[in-house]
């Protein structure tokens, strides 16, 4: 009988334990759907801030890149400006410069003029002087010729 009662309490205990295990088998799938519930909740939560900063990094880059573009046609507009004024300051500058090579061809043109009158004035007074000076010369040695022959008749 001993074994009997032995065999009677380890079968209460047996019951005893798979009570106590299938309150804790509830406990542990309780504590299990409550932990992958908070996880799942967690996981839903990083999503939503994850999509937040997705947005956020779209908004920004969108931003950068319309700031970059702006930049980008302004610059090209600066240029472009800089380009034509200078182009015009060329132009200006070429006018210029071919208005003072014309006047400057001009002057020189009109001194050379004015050089080649003043040689030809200058050979027609030579040449003046020159039948000039011959005359002179030829009326002093007829001068002397009638002065020798004065001489020679007034001698002789």
């Amino acid at each position: 009988m001993h074994w009997f009662r032995t065999w009677k309490v380890m079968e209460i205990t047996i019951q005893q334990l798979m009570v106590h295990l299938g309150s804790i088998r509830k406990d542990m799938i309780i504590l299990e759907k409550s932990e992958f519930a908070n996880l799942r909740a967690e996981n839903e939560k990083m999503k939503i801030e994850l999509e937040q900063l997705k947005q956020q990094l779209i908004h920004e880059t969108t931003r950068i890149r319309a700031n970059n573009k702006l930049d980008i046609s302004l610059e090209r507009s600066r240029v472009t400006d800089l380009f034509t004024d200078q182009k015009k300051k060329l132009m200006e500058v070429t006018t210029e410069f071919s208005k003072r090579d014309t006047h400057i061809k001009s002057v020189i043109s009109e001194t050379s003029n004015k050089i080649a009158i003043e040689i030809a004035s200058l050979k027609t007074v030579m040449e003046s002087n020159k039948l000039e000076t011959i005359r002179y010369l030829a009326a002093s040695v007829f001068t002397c010729l009638a002065i020798a022959l004065g001489l020679y008749r007034l001698w002789k």
